[in-house]
């Protein structure tokens, strides 16, 4: 589809928002679905984006900063593969190519990341001699042009996707082979597995396994709405705080709070 300038306009500020937010991490801009969610209301296809936004996070989940290794640039990603997904105008059956052309745009943020980075060091050093100096006025100016540059960072790669237009986005989306879509879906199907048991090798623990069991077993029945689940995982969860607070405070026995909130009621009984 063609976006109109306002729409353009928009794109171009989310994209913007989603890069600043990256550091200041206060409103979640660039999480993919907040991302995604943002360029689907603004351009129109807002379905097809809050889906890919919505896998896109399961992916983001497991991705994180470790030390000096820097994770994929899950805004980047967001943002662009979102972009692309509108302008292909395949709606939600372009959400698996978008899916997996997320993954390497993400990488290749990577390159971006540094690269703003490392002009942040020289600004740091800016900021350092403007506070000898006591110019405070400098200081707030040097901190305000590190937070812009990394909403540009984001926002002049989005610029660029839709300057390139519908068009030749459309057209090298229906240029794909069946063979190259087919594997890009499955690739992307592996992506989100991937990203997920990520995300449960992070959280696993013993004392929440059965409830990931429970949770596993009621998703594959059909007739219960995604609300449903939402409401039986918040009762999960209920349950297990008040296990935990039982678990605590259980003293019979001589036996204390061992980390173990199950373990620790059986013990107690």
């Amino acid at each position: 589809m063609d976006l109109t300038m306002i729409q353009i306009i928009l794109v171009v500020l989310v994209a913007f928002l989603a890069g600043v937010e990256g550091i200041l991490d206060e409103f979640h801009f660039h999480q993919p679905i907040i991302a995604c969610t943002l360029i689907g209301l603004v351009t129109g296809e807002l379905v097809p984006c809050l889906i890919l936004g919505g896998t896109l996070q399961l992916i983001a989940l497991g991705w994180a900063n470790i030390g000096a290794a820097v994770a994929p640039d899950a805004a980047l990603a967001s943002v662009a593969s979102a972009i692309i997904l509108v302008l292909g105008g395949q709606g939600e059956a372009g959400v698996t190519s978008a899916i997996a052309i997320a993954v390497p745009l993400a990488v290749a943020g990577l390159l971006l990341t540094i690269i703003v980075r490392t002009l942040a060091t020289g600004i740091v050093h800016l900021m350092d001699a403007a506070a000898r100096e006591g110019n405070f006025k400098k200081v707030e100016m040097w901190h305000i042009i590190a937070i812009i540059m990394q909403g540009l960072r984001i926002a002049i790669p989005a610029a660029l996707i839709v300057a390139i237009g519908a068009a030749p986005v459309r057209d090298l989306l229906t240029a794909m082979p069946s063979w190259l879509t087919d594997g890009l879906a499955v690739g992307g199907g592996m992506v989100v597995a991937v990203g997920y048991a990520m995300v449960i090798n992070m959280m696993a623990t013993k004392e929440v396994w059965p409830f990931f069991a429970i949770g596993f077993v009621l998703a594959t029945i059909p007739s219960i709405t995604l609300l449903g689940l939402g409401g039986i995982g918040v009762a999960l969860a209920l349950i297990y705080l008040a296990l935990t607070k039982q678990g605590g405070s259980g003293g019979n026995g001589g036996n204390g709070n061992t980390g173990d909130p199950l373990g620790d009621i059986i013990d107690n009984y």
